[in-house]
């Protein structure tokens, strides 16, 4: 029984990684801008989806990740500057429709310039299992939870103890006087983008072995890394790891002991209970009014 239960937990442990992953991307773009980047999950599939189209054209792994990370922080300083930063004076609700467009096309121009097809990459070091109190855990596993960590405790040490991440932390407070201080607004934005994408692009990289990278996995990725970051709380860090962490082990519980049929339920479920009883979530938000 207590096998059973590791077994559920590692596997809500290794998908909750990522899932923080996505919803710290979209905490950092919402403390920036004040939008939510529906194109988010997108960043994710691009990671993968290059990481296999270089991958297939004769690159070494290592080169290709590298390459696939490069390509797809490109894009999302494109998006920014093509999309976002044209229509920076329009309503909110006018830019989340851009991304939500941005995300469509690039699923497109994917399928277009990839395919349609289901991929995946080879495991970083080996398939051999490791036995932990009767539960199993691939190899994989480690790299996606440590990896995680790790972009974690980065992003961490980027906002407390760096110029440029107190500037953006400072903007996500209130951006007029960010403005009046000095601070750059626009190069604030474009960089909470570039992180956004890195973010998204590391998470594809490393779920990729472990399951099917295709032109559409980033839209249920996506979806569920913002229940992540609404469950945490909107625009905190920590909120939205602890959110993908929650998100992953509810969704490996629930399919483990009630039924597979309902996984992809589950953080809609938590989603909207969030809403209902406590709509600021976990760690709540900052009251600072946005100008």
């Amino acid at each position: 029984m207590f096998s059973e239960f590791l077994q559920f937990l590692i596997s809500g442990v290794t998908v909750g990684a990522t899932y923080a992953l996505v919803a710290l991307g979209f905490s950092i773009i919402y403390n920036s801008s004040n939008v939510i980047n529906f194109a988010q999950g997108e960043f994710v599939m691009l990671g993968g989806m290059s990481t296999v189209f270089l991958l297939s054209a004769g690159f070494p792994l290592p080169l290709a990740i590298l390459c696939a990370i490069a390509i797809t922080v490109v894009i999302g300083l494109l998006l920014e500057k093509l999309a976002i930063e044209p229509a920076r004076e329009g309503s909110v609700v006018t830019l989340i429709i851009i991304t939500i467009g941005a995300s469509i096309f690039l699923r497109g121009a994917t399928q277009i310039a990839i395919d349609k097809e289901f991929h995946s990459l080879p495991a970083f070091s080996g398939e051999e299992p490791i036995m932990i109190g009767g539960a199993s855990m691939l190899p994989q596993s480690l790299w996606i939870v440590g990896g995680a960590f790790v972009m974690v405790l980065l992003m961490w040490f980027f906002f407390d103890h760096m110029k440029l991440g107190k500037a953006m932390l400072a903007m996500s407070y209130n951006r007029l006087a960010a403005r009046l201080v000095g601070i750059n607004v626009r190069m604030v934005l474009t960089l909470s983008f570039v992180q956004a994408a890195l973010l998204g692009a590391i998470g594809g990289i490393l779920v990729a072995p472990m399951s099917v990278t295709y032109y559409e996995v980033g839209i249920m990725l996506g979806l569920k890394g913002f229940c992540a970051a609404i469950l945490g709380g909107l625009g905190r860090g920590w909120g939205a790891v602890l959110g993908g962490l929650i998100v992953g082990v509810a969704e490996a519980m629930g399919a483990g002991y009630i039924s597979s049929d309902y996984k992809d339920a589950i953080a809609f479920i938590i989603i909207l209970l969030v809403l209902f009883f406590m709509p600021s979530g976990l760690l709540g938000k900052r009251s600072t009014e946005r100008v």
